[in-house]
């Protein structure tokens, strides 16, 4: 069969199987938590813009992520709904992968790349019934919390995906692991090749984070029992692996270690993940691929035609109308009626601690100084989706709805996905990104936010220091030293930020709009040409796939 259904560019003529455990294509297939399947997403649509010859293997999730609803005091609530796709066309593959000595059967379905304008992208599903209850859980929920099932998913997208391939006769030369999740298809080649140089020739890793919950490390013996290593002997393992004297197994370092080629996702992150993996014998190199969003996708196209008419009195018209409609969701969420004159700040992302939700409200009471200002009012939002096994994130989350109660500039929406995520970009004047220093690989919300004149306010890390011109094209919190104990971070990020924007970003937008729409202005046309995903997959291949 063939996947790639369209006329290959011959620049891009390497076949490239493209393993992710999310990917977020369209609002409708909801098999994305963040900003991994958002990436994944603007990958798969800038493939296809460029007609590369790439399909995408991912996993088909029956319940997704989680559906964000709210319990009957307005706190979040995840639920979990069946969800059905009959835009997915079924494969006619018959394949099998032992999890944990019994056999579990895979149906494979195809994204055709007309559905959504994306690469081809096949799905695959455990959930039938041909096999056993436990079997069909597999691929119930994305990142499920019990670790037999989240290494059972591994072993399915990464074993599974490969002998789908094969099954379908698709002739693969590259394979390229989205993080460390796919790492089980190092072992089926090698039952295939059994050769290591010729595995290293074949694979490519990505890798995302320097947390520690994206770099998973499960006991080796445990991981051999459940079937990670495709029936190889756990001796062939310690040897092709490097792990002789450890029991300890790192995925990204099992990754490293069989890849010819991994890249960071930014310029700094390629810095941090050289230092932090220094130490591993056998790693390939580690270059800087920066992350990207694919610009057709995310924009508001009557805005992008207004700055390129230069039509200064349209473009601020169409942001107003922009801003309009994302208080329709505010309003239909929360029962609050927001101005389009106010200047509005959106943080809005996955929650989790080290990216610092909070840090607007770290000293209260300069925040409700902030929160009543009538002279230069604000109103802000946040939006995104805590892990539903994160109870410290969730807290911070429902304490912010506790909050939003007694302000009616300040609103806390739910169902970050991807919808909304562009209605936020589109309808906000500040992008607001705090993550403590070092710890932001890429971070690409901020991206797609300039993309739509929403200024991008931020740390300076990940993404940010490669695009940002103070006060030219974006505002940026100055980076303090990460080795200060994290209370005394938050203090000083906190006490600059409220200064840049209580003394810069106010001012400007109420008192000087000539260079408010200069600055909006300049982000837009400079995010462009480098933060655009046909760059980021044309440099995938340069530097990644023909190498």
């Amino acid at each position: 069969m063939k996947l790639v259904s369209y006329d290959i560019n011959k620049k891009y003529k390497k076949s490239i199987a493209y393993f992710s455990m999310e990917f977020a294509i369209d609002q409708s297939l909801k098999i994305y938590s963040g900003g991994l399947g958002f990436l994944a997403g603007s990958h798969m649509r800038s493939a296809y813009d460029l007609r590369q010859n790439i399909v995408g293997i991912g996993l088909l999730w029956s319940f997704g992520y989680y559906d964000q609803v709210r319990n009957e005091d307005r706190t979040l609530r995840p639920t979990y709904t069946r969800k059905f796709y009959y835009f997915l066309e079924e494969l006619e593959v018959d394949v099998k992968v032992k999890v944990h000595d019994k056999d579990v059967k895979i149906k494979a379905f195809l994204v055709k790349p007309d559905v959504f304008g994306s690469a081809p992208i096949i799905l695959l599903s455990t959930d039938i019934d041909e096999n056993d209850y436990l079997a069909r859980t597999i691929t119930h929920k994305l990142y499920d919390g019990n670790e037999k099932t989240r290494v059972a998913q591994e072993i399915v997208l990464g074993i599974g995906g490969t002998k789908v391939l094969e099954a379908l006769n698709h002739k693969v030369d590259i394979y390229h692991m989205n993080e460390g999740h796919a790492l089980p298809l190092v072992y089926k080649l090698y039952g295939d090749l059994r050769d290591v140089n010729e595995i290293k020739k074949r694979v490519v890793f990505t890798t995302h984070t320097p947390e520690a919950a994206g770099n998973e490390i499960h006991n080796i013996n445990f991981l051999h029992d459940m079937g990670f290593f495709n029936g190889l002997d756990l001796q062939t393992v310690r040897e092709i692996s490097g792990y002789q004297n450890s029991d300890d197994f790192s995925l990204t370092v099992g990754a490293l270690r069989s890849a010819k080629i991994a890249n960071a996702v930014s310029k700094i992150h390629e810095k941090v993940s050289n230092e932090m993996w220094s130490g591993v014998d056998g790693r390939c190199d580690i270059i800087s691929i920066t992350n990207a969003q694919n610009k057709k996708y995310w924009t508001d196209k009557t805005l992008i035609r207004n700055l390129d008419e230069h039509e200064d009195y349209e473009l601020i018209a169409r942001k107003k109308h922009l801003k309009k409609l994302l208080f329709d969701v505010v309003a239909d969420q929360t029962g609050k009626r927001f101005d389009p004159e106010v200047l509005t700040i959106v943080w809005a992302r996955r929650f989790a601690e080290y990216k610092r939700p909070g840090l607007l409200k770290y000293d209260f009471e300069r925040f409700e100084k902030l929160m009543k200002n009538s002279a230069m009012p604000v109103q802000i939002i946040w939006a995104g989706k805590p892990y539903p096994g994160d109870i410290g994130a969730i807290e911070i989350f429902n304490e912010l709805i506790n909050i939003s109660h007694y302000y009616k500039n300040m609103a806390v929406l739910i169902g970050y996905e991807l919808t909304l995520s562009r209605i936020l970009k589109q309808g906000s004047d500040i992008w607001l990104n705090t993550p403590r220093i070092t710890r932001e690989a890429s971070g690409t919300s901020g991206m797609t936010a300039s993309m739509n004149g929403s200024i991008h306010f931020s740390v300076d890390d990940g993404w940010h220091p490669e695009f940002a011109r103070d006060g030219k094209n974006a505002f940026t919190i100055p980076a303090v030293d990460h080795t200060l104990p994290l209370e005394e971070q938050d203090r000083l990020d906190n006490l600059h930020m409220m200064d840049i924007l209580e003394n810069d970003i106010l001012p400007t937008y109420y008192y000087d709009s000539k260079k408010w729409l200069t600055i909006m202005k300049n982000a837009m046309t400079e995010i462009e040409i480098e933060f655009d995903s046909g760059r980021m997959v044309d440099e995938y291949y340069r530097k990644m796939f023909n190498r």
